[in-house]
């Protein structure tokens, strides 16, 4: 169903006048990693690089589809719950299946953020360093950095899914569409309950005008996120639009 969905929206983006077709190339990340850019490369006289620990810095970076920080107090108890080596870390599966059940909205937000821990683990320093570096970059508006530092991740990690998603982050910030609808797929391909990935395909069929086919991909999310309120006040605002309200 998502495939179809993507297949179609790509379709109907590159058939309108909004994207054009060349912005829908560059799905598969380069052969071979570019060149080091200068500061990738520490010189003699600089301090040594240090990585950073798993998930540092990375929790809460509000750039890539689906990243929304939390309030301090409840960023803290969802660090304080993750980080305990008395409380046995859920599975994915596990926090999905709780997500799915969960009606009040804040705790659905803490289970949503540890999701999200889950999802930036990609088990590598090297590639923690790099999305860090990216998602500076994104921060300080230089795109062509931070592209090239997330082809870097994705000739090292092609299925790290978030990488996937910071890069279709990437590209629908600079209204390259069809690119990002291009990520938008690898990431749904090897995380089908990506909420942040589908918000961004939803969004994208909006602004483009496919009204009905950015309705399914907002109830697509709510199938995965049901109290996440930005996917319900969109359903509500189009089903109002394409069929009316209800009397």
């Amino acid at each position: 169903m998502r495939a179809v969905l993507i297949s179609t929206a790509l379709s109907l983006i590159l058939a309108s006048s909004a994207v054009s077709p060349a912005l829908a190339q560059g799905v598969e990340p380069p052969a071979a990693l570019p060149e080091a850019s200068p500061d990738m490369a520490p010189g003699p006289e600089d301090p040594p690089m240090v990585l950073p620990a798993p998930d540092e810095d990375l929790e809460e970076s509000p750039d890539a589809f689906g990243s929304e920080p939390l309030p301090d107090g409840d960023a803290q108890e969802a660090a304080v719950t993750d980080d305990d080596p008395a409380t046995p870390e859920r599975t994915i599966d596990g926090l999905f299946a709780e997500l799915r059940k969960e009606p009040d909205e804040g705790k659905a937000r803490l289970i949503a953020s540890r999701i999200e821990r889950q999802w930036r683990r990609s088990g590598s320093a090297t590639i923690d360093l790099l999305m860090l570096r990216a998602a500076k970059a994104m921060s300080e508006e230089d795109s062509a950095a931070a592209r090239d530092l997330l082809d870097q991740a994705l000739v090292l990690a092609p299925d790290y899914a978030e990488a996937w998603n910071r890069r279709a982050t990437l590209s629908f910030t600079t209204d390259d569409w069809g690119k990002s609808l291009a990520d938008i797929e690898q990431t749904l391909l090897r995380e089908p309950r990506h909420w942040g990935a589908l918000m961004g395909l939803a969004t994208i069929l909006e602004r483009t005008g496919h009204k009905d086919k950015a309705l399914e991909a907002y109830m697509q999310v709510l199938s995965v996120y049901p109290s996440l309120k930005s996917a319900q006040d969109a359903a509500g605002r189009l089903s109002d639009e394409l069929v009316g309200p209800l009397l």
